[in-house]
């Protein structure tokens, strides 16, 4: 889809299973998600891949009581929000990229309508998952040119 031919929004909304916190990211356009097939995200999502949209951290507002959770590796400091109450995990900032947040895309209401533009780490993705022709993907991490490039569109 070009970006040209994409929905135009008046801020998509998102939230926890339990609805204790919701948010609203303030674009224009829905964003491009990625799948990250790490065995980090794999535990973190209790899945075979967690998949999730970058945008700017001022578009995102969010309602509700977060517990935050700190991980620090010798590259970065992850900074990850859950809901207080049912412990979903909503998004996380991180020091490799100030400004930014990187939001669970399960929890954007309009989750079914978001296009995967790059898959990452999938070196260890699950061997029964076939990933789709023509979709970027990386063994390891994607060089972060590439990586913006394919979610700006």
């Amino acid at each position: 889809m070009e970006p040209e031919d994409e929905p135009v929004i008046d801020g998509l909304e998102g939230g926890c299973r339990c609805g204790a916190v919701r948010y609203t990211l303030a674009l224009e356009r829905l964003p491009r998600s990625y799948a990250c097939h790490c065995h980090q995200c794999q535990r973190w999502s209790g899945s075979a891949f967690s998949q999730q949209v970058i945008v700017p951290e001022p578009a995102l507002s969010v309602r509700g009581n977060l517990t935050v959770f700190e991980l620090t590796t010798a590259e970065r400091t992850s900074i990850q929000r859950y809901c207080a109450a049912c412990h979903g995990r909503i998004y996380n900032t991180n020091t490799r990229r100030p400004g930014m947040a990187v939001v669970r895309a399960g929890t954007l209401d309009r989750s079914e309508e978001l296009e995967c533009v790059l898959h990452i780490f999938v070196a260890y993705k699950q061997r029964w998952l076939t990933l789709p022709e023509g979709v970027p993907a990386y063994p390891e991490m994607a060089p972060p040119e590439a990586m913006m490039a394919a979610l700006r569109g």
